[in-house]
């Protein structure tokens, strides 16, 4: 068997931490949050022990860039010659995840060197059926929505069951560092460390960016170049399931074919019968000679006798505009004789093109292209 080939290379925790240390003590805008994330993360460092923290990853730009930070701090406190030690991570994936994201995951993992557990919640029958999905990973573990009745959802159920399994095979972990930010659903009350409420398992959360923007975490990660999952260049800017997950419709590029606007502008004039209809009967004009023809009796709107048809694939027929992308269907996606040309539908073929993450401007769109924020594409 063929081993997939790592997109991501190995990593070097000291030159990271040469790196990242450098950066927060520049004049760099951004510097004092990477300054304080860094306090953070060796606070919690120096207070629980290196070995008894684990970091919550789950493919997301956020702990993306905590991942980044964890290195740092552990690569400036690795003895001279000595190797790394690996950093303990758990991922908890929301049902149907985009196999893009995993990929990602695993070349982080392994570029990182992560000890990764992968804690997936128990597969609940009731809860495929009712259509509730465990939290996005942007929810900081206990804080779960809460229905109507103040019942716990069954994703929040599935979350805790995943974090006791992890409890109970990594005793020893005490904390988690999540990459938990104050605009996130539940995050605006939430400091630089907060226990899990009673009734979870036992974990110290530790935030280090908690109070950094939507574009503090894209100038950091574009500043130093660090790697990220390949959907953030797509027009994704928020990711959770691949059926609540959709493009960012902010990022939506604007067509350069005119044709794209066909349905919001006055509709091009539909083509002649001539252009569409064939005299099988009538014989080839003369070159030297163009005699006028013979008028056309009035037929109440029925096909004259001796005019065939011609079925056009709906793909290939091209309506008046050169080089445009246009297709023309009728009711069952092609054209027929008993399609009226007053209903024949215009589309543009292109598909539509979304700019990166990192040109969101308005950080409060972040998530409209979550289904619980906006409608997904009609596309």
């Amino acid at each position: 068997m063929q081993l997939r080939q790592l997109k991501m290379k190995p990593v070097d925790y000291r030159a990271i931490a040469t790196q990242v240390y450098d950066f927060a003590s520049s004049q760099a805008p951004l510097a004092p949050l990477v300054k304080e994330a860094l306090d953070v993360i060796d606070d919690a460092i120096e207070c629980f022990g290196q070995d008894h923290i684990s970091i919550s990853f789950n493919g997301g730009k956020d702990c993306t860039v905590l991942l980044h930070l964890i290195a740092a701090a552990i690569g400036r406190r690795a003895p001279e010659g000595q190797p790394c030690k690996r950093i303990p991570s758990l991922y908890i994936p929301v049902s149907a995840p985009f196999p893009t994201l995993e990929t990602f995951i695993y070349d982080a993992a392994l570029g990182y060197n992560l000890e990764l557990f992968r804690c997936a919640p128990p597969t609940n029958p009731q809860q495929s059926q009712s259509g509730i999905e465990p939290p996005s990973p942007e929810i900081a573990f206990d804080r779960i929505p809460e229905q109507a009745n103040g019942a716990k959802t069954q994703g929040g159920d599935g979350m805790k069951s995943a974090l006791a399994l992890y409890k109970a095979k990594f005793p020893h972990i005490e904390a988690i560092l999540i990459g938990t930010r104050r605009t996130d659903p539940h995050g605006a009350k939430l400091g630089f460390r907060n226990p899990t409420d009673p009734g979870w398992p036992r974990f110290e959360r530790i935030n280090p960016i908690i109070d950094w923007s939507y574009a503090n975490v894209w100038a950091f990660l574009r500043a130093l170049s660090i790697p990220y999952c390949d959907l953030y260049d797509e027009g994704y800017t928020s990711l959770g399931s691949i059926h609540n997950t959709f493009r960012n419709p902010a990022l939506r590029i604007q067509s350069c074919c005119s044709n794209c606007a066909a349905r919001s502008s006055a509709p091009n004039p539909p083509p002649s019968m001539a252009s569409i209809l064939h005299d099988a009967t009538a014989p080839p004009p003369a070159s030297d000679v163009s005699p006028s023809p013979a008028p056309v009796p009035a037929t109440n709107g029925a096909i004259p006798d001796g005019l065939v048809p011609l079925r056009l694939s709906s793909a290939e027929m091209c309506i008046a505009e050169t080089g445009e992308c246009m297709k023309a269907r009728g009711a069952h996606g092609a054209f027929t004789a008993a399609a009226p040309i007053g209903h024949l539908e215009v589309e543009c073929a292109h598909e539509e093109r979304y700019r990166p993450a990192y040109e969101l401007l308005d950080g409060s769109l972040e998530r409209a292209g979550r289904a619980s924020s906006a409608k997904p594409p009609s596309s």
